[in-house]
């Protein structure tokens, strides 16, 4: 059976090919800036275009199960959209960059990263900053109604690891833009 990191990087590979900026967010980026933890799905910022959709669909579709119209509508309605591999069975959710709140900044301020948080080897993929992933996170756990542990505990970490590498002046700014300064505070108090 196919693995969670051929999956990803069959799939990582189809956007380098097309040429679709992305970045590794969610859980995956808070355990690779923080404290690792297990998770079954990988979250991914995409660059996707309109026109891009049905090249995007082709490309993958021999390896992944995609629904064209599903993506379509994800790219004009700013929502998420998923994949899924058809060895590994393993879903991936891809992130619509252009309509996210943090989406362009997240993709902007995305680096490459060694990592093995996707199993076996290190390999080089391109992961959210720390602060992106925090204020992401902060999103995140305000609109499922501050009651995820997980969650806040991903967001925990990955200031308690961090520390002073954090830009103070940005999440400041970031979290005031998306309503979530309150919970940047409490945080970092």
């Amino acid at each position: 059976m196919s693995s969670l990191r051929e999956a990803a990087v069959a799939l990582f590979q189809k956007l380098d090919r097309l040429g679709i900026a992305y970045a590794i967010g969610g859980s995956f980026a808070s355990s690779v800036h923080g404290v690792a933890r297990a998770t079954q799905d990988i979250d991914v910022v995409i660059d996707l275009q309109a026109k891009q959709v049905k090249d995007f669909c082709n490309a993958i579709s021999a390896e992944f199960y995609v629904d064209e119209g599903a993506v379509a509508e994800a790219v004009t309605r700013g929502r998420s959209f998923n994949v899924i591999h058809f060895e590994a069975g393993l879903k991936i959710d891809l992130f619509v960059a252009s309509r996210h709140p943090l989406g362009s900044d997240q993709l902007a301020h995305s680096r490459p990263e060694a990592t093995a948080i996707l199993g076996g080897e290190p390999i080089e993929v391109s992961v959210i900053s720390a602060a992106d992933i925090l204020l992401a996170k902060l999103l995140w756990y305000r609109e499922g109604g501050e009651v995820s542990e997980r969650q806040w505990n991903d967001i925990f970490n990955l200031v308690l690891t961090q520390g002073d590498r954090l830009p103070r002046d940005y999440l400041t700014l970031q979290a005031k833009r998306l309503g979530v300064s309150d919970l940047l505070v409490r945080l970092l108090s």
